[in-house]
């Protein structure tokens, strides 16, 4: 089967925000677009009035539309349908895995200044072993014909104890497709301390550790700069804490991207500390990278 770039649909502002950047990364990637919605056959809760035959016309309505809105903006796009009934989260789970990237909306910022990331998408993000892009909706206009913010950077997360090379090949892949800058952020602490001499050891020793973490970002990152030579990139290497600096570091981003780690368990979100961060307050979209 031919990888695409899959959008999971369900009608949606923040779906079909999804829909418009998914359809942008599709024609940069030479790759057609899949536009999934998914459906469940049990009775929905917020609209018990709402009867089957309704609810399928709104199932077979949604992608369509969708679909046209596509063929309209992007006509040398090539775009497909498919509708599936079930669990949203299991079934966008498979769709993902027929795919190159899934693409998904999310309900944008909340009152606490973060992602309202919503069940199905969380679930989807932390099961699946295909990348993720979550895409928030931020315009007015939805889908919206021009990315959030094309003129940024693209932004990466990186952990160089445990580099991904799935994690560092998508982000440069994606900052040379796109014409765009990467920012590799790595952040470091020092270990808990006590004793009153444990300040004034760590400052004797910030300096030097400093170096050392700038010099092992810079030997993970230079394979990568040989193979995408005309990706400018910026190392950020700094003391702090990851899952509050690289939030603060992609406020301009024109995408940010994490690893998560792959687990077998199907209890709990997985998705770690550091991208459970990024995901609730970046307002960039955001691709989270399954890494073993």
């Amino acid at each position: 089967m031919p990888r695409t770039v899959t959008v999971g649909l369900d009608g949606s502002r923040e779906s079909m925000a999804a829909v418009g950047w998914a359809a942008r990364e599709a024609l940069a990637r030479g790759l057609p677009l899949r536009l999934v919605h998914v459906w469940d056959l049990a009775p929905d809760v917020h609209t018990p009035l709402i009867g089957p035959d309704t609810r399928r016309h709104w199932a077979e309505r949604t992608p369509r539309k969708a679909a046209e809105w596509v063929s309209r903006h992007h006509p040398g796009l090539e775009v497909g349908t498919v509708q599936k009934c079930g669990e949203p989260a299991k079934a966008l789970c498979e769709a993902a895995e027929e795919a190159e990237l899934l693409v998904l909306g999310s309900r944008g910022l909340g009152a606490i200044t973060g992602f309202v990331v919503g069940s199905v998408s969380l679930a989807v993000v932390a099961r699946t072993g295909r990348p993720v892009v979550l895409v928030r909706s931020r315009d007015l206009q939805v889908p919206a014909t021009k990315p959030p913010a094309d003129d940024g950077d693209v932004v990466l997360g990186l952990d160089i104890s445990h580099p991904c090379e799935k994690l560092l090949e998508f982000a440069f892949a994606h900052a040379h497709r796109h014409g765009a800058g990467l920012r590799v952020v790595h952040s470091w602490n020092f270990p808990l301390a006590w004793g009153p001499d444990a300040a004034a050891a760590a400052a004797l020793l910030e300096g030097q550790v400093q170096a050392a973490k700038a010099d092992a970002l810079a030997a993970v990152l230079l394979p990568w700069r040989h193979e995408f030579p005309e990706v400018q990139v910026t190392e950020d290497c700094r003391l702090g804490r990851p899952a509050h600096d690289l939030p603060a570091a992609a406020h301009d981003a024109r995408l940010v991207v994490v690893g998560r780690r792959s687990r077998t368990s199907s209890i709990g979100a997985h998705t770690g500390t550091v991208t459970h961060s990024v995901l609730h307050h970046c307002a960039a979209p955001v691709a989270v990278v399954p890494r073993d």
